[in-house]
């Protein structure tokens, strides 16, 4: 794996044009790191999720900024070719485009991460755009949105309306055309 190019977007694109396989996993710490580059994984998420599943919290909503790039810097490190995203954690990136890029930039700067992730279509679509524009790549998230779960009554599936299924295509395509893969 040592000797194995990075993964980039390009790369990404190349292979979704092709039909190959990608793999994406959710990484929180280094040993969790070195096992994914072993593995030769494309993609590796430091997710909010570390919220509930690393730090002992119910949910995803009270992780912060600090403690993510905390986990995100330690995964950095057992990585050499994975593309890594960092997830943008609730609160992080609403308030503003101001905001969002200041969060983004830290991301990158800060824990070496090559991309970020955000939750929701809409007007969150707008605060991607922002993101590309001031150079980080932006992996959109629409369906079930742990940040936003009980804004929905809880972890409930989503698109299992005719309604529905168009507004989760909508959010899709709204992040499509501000730039996010």
């Amino acid at each position: 794996a040592a000797s194995r190019a990075p993964i980039t977007l390009m790369k990404l694109a190349e292979k979704r044009a092709l039909g190959e396989p990608i793999v994406m996993v959710t990484a929180y710490d280094h040993p969790g790191a070195l096992a994914v580059e072993a593995a030769e994984v494309g993609l590796v998420l430091v997710g909010d999720s570390a919220a509930n599943n690393v730090l002992g919290y119910a949910d995803t909503v009270p992780v912060t900024v600090d403690e993510l790039l905390m986990l995100t810097r330690a995964v950095r490190r057992g990585l050499k070719a994975p593309l890594l995203v960092g997830d943008l954690p609730f609160g992080s990136y609403e308030a503003s485009d101001a905001q969002a890029i200041a969060t983004a930039h830290r991301f990158v700067k800060e824990a070496g991460c090559d991309a970020v992730k955000l939750e929701g279509g809409g007007a969150m679509a707008e605060r991607a755009r922002a993101i590309v524009r001031a150079g980080v790549p932006v992996m959109g998230h629409v369906g079930l949105t742990p940040q936003t779960a009980t804004a929905l009554g809880g972890y409930r599936a989503q698109g299992r309306t005719a309604a529905r299924a168009k507004a989760v295509l909508d959010d899709a395509l709204a992040l499509q055309e501000a730039g996010c893969f």
